[in-house]
C-alpha cells in the first residue's frame, strides 16, 4: 500500500512523502495512529492543504520534546524485582513499566515512546532509548536489581549474578597477591630458569639408523 507520511517516521521517510508500506504495517499501525493518510489523488489534495498546520504541529510537538529531552537524557532510575541467583527475573520490566517510572519522576512519556524491542528480562545495568518526538530520541540508565544494596553493586561495577562470597574471595586473593606479588615473581623466575636450564644440559636424544 502507498501511504503519504503525515510526520517523519524512522527508517521510512519525511513528512509529506509518499512510501509504500505493508498493508498490515498500514492498517494496524501508521493509519490508526494518524501518522500516514492512503496515498489516493483526494488525499494527496488534503496534504497540501494540511501541510501548513502539520508543520506548525511538527514545530511546536519538536520544540517540547527538546524541553523534556533536557531533563531525561542521561537519568537513571531503578528497578526493583525479585529474580533467580542467576540474575533472571521472574517476569520483566515492560516498557509500560519504564513509562509510569519516568511519568512518576515528573517527565509525562507515554509506552509507545519506550524503544524497547524486547523486555528486560535480567537485573543489571541497562541502557534504554526512549523517543520523545520522531526528532528527539534521549538514553536513559535503568538498573534493575533485586534490592537497593544489589542496585548499589550495579552501579559500582560488581557482577551480582555471581555470589558475594566468591568475589570477595577473589579479591582478597588478589589483594595477597598484589602485596607479595615481588617475592611469588621471583620465585617463579627462579622456577623458569632451572626449568630451562635442566633441558638445556639434556642430551638430545639419538636418532636411529
Amino acid at each position: 500500500m502507498e501511504v503519504i507520511l503525515l510526520e517523519r517516521v524512522p527508517k521510512l521517510g519525511q513528512m509529506g512523502e509518499v512510501v509504500r508500506v505493508k498493508d498490515g504495517f498500514a492498517r494496524n499501525y501508521l493509519l490508526p495512529k494518524g501518522k500516514a493518510l492512503r496515498a489516493t489523488k483526494e488525499n494527496r489534495s488534503r496534504f497540501e492543504n494540511m501541510k501548513v498546520e502539520l508543520e506548525a504541529r511538527n514545530l511546536e510537538q519538536k520544540g517540547e520534546a527538546e524541553k523534556i529531552a533536557k531533563t531525561l537524557n542521561g537519568r537513571s532510575f531503578t528497578v526493583l524485582r525479585q529474580a533467580a541467583e542467576g540474575g533472571q527475573l521472574y517476569g520483566s520490566v515492560s516498557p509500560r513499566d519504564l513509562a509510569a517510572l519516568i511519568s512518576e519522576s515528573g517527565c509525562a512519556i507515554s509506552r509507545s515512546q519506550i524503544a524497547l524491542n524486547t523486555p528486560i528480562k535480567a537485573v543489571g545495568a541497562h541502557k534504554v532509548p526512549v523517543s520523545l518526538h520522531p526528532e528527539v530520541e534521549v538514553t536513559i540508565n535503568v538498573t534493575v536489581a533485586r534490592n537497593a544494596d544489589e542496585a548499589q553493586r550495579i552501579a559500582r561495577g560488581d557482577d551480582v549474578t555471581r555470589p558475594l562470597e566468591e568475589q570477595e574471595k577473589e579479591a582478597e586473593d588478589a589483594l595477597e597477591e598484589a602485596v607479595f606479588e615481588p617475592e611469588a615473581a621471583e620465585a617463579r623466575r627462579t622456577k623458569e630458569t632451572q626449568s630451562g636450564k635442566s633441558h638445556a644440559e639434556a642430551p638430545a636424544p639419538q636418532q636411529k639408523r
